[in-house]
């Protein structure tokens, strides 16, 4: 009897990762709240400067890190709702609504903590891509060095981003 309670409350305990999920989704929703702002900030800066006809000399580099700026922090989002989405269906329950869509929802669905390992370290590299992509657009290369190290940067990046495609697939 004294198993049969233990065991018992260690299965319910498995409730404590709804913290998990339900902070894991105030942050999703946050950073999506966060980069939508970052994007009408940007858009606003475009607007006010073509309005006033400047023209900064820094203009299209601002405007470009803004929005790729917006562009990781929605990807941040997306790996904390795969994050959330992933706990509960491992932990809790699957999620009714997910199984009763006629479509197949195959990027939600998870099954084993290898396949959330996998998919968020998938668009943890993208958002690794798109930061680096980022900073070399404020780069400035003062010779030949610095271009092939551009060159190998970029070369690097293409070949990671082939072999992560190629992770998964038979």
């Amino acid at each position: 009897m004294l198993e049969r309670i233990f065991e018992g409350g260690l299965w319910g305990s498995r409730f404590i990762v709804i913290l998990a999920v339900v902070f894991g989704l105030i942050g999703a929703i946050t950073l999506f709240i966060v980069a939508s702002f970052d994007v009408y900030d940007t858009a606003k800066y475009v607007i006010v400067t073509y309005i006033n006809h400047a023209h900064p000399e820094a203009f299209h580099e601002d405007v470009v890190g803004g929005i790729i700026g917006a562009v990781d922090l929605y990807l941040i989002g997306v790996v904390m709702l795969l994050f959330s989405f992933g706990l509960y269906e491992l932990f809790i329950s699957d999620i009714d609504p997910a199984k009763d869509d006629d479509k197949e929802n195959k990027i939600l669905a998870i099954h084993s903590l290898d396949q959330l390992k996998d998919k968020i370290s998938k668009v943890i590299v993208m958002v690794l891509v798109v930061s680096f992509f980022q900073k070399v657009g404020h780069t400035e290369y003062k010779g030949a060095l610095d271009m092939l190290y551009f060159a190998l940067s970029i070369t690097a990046v293409a070949v990671g981003l082939f072999f992560l495609g190629k992770v998964g697939k038979h």
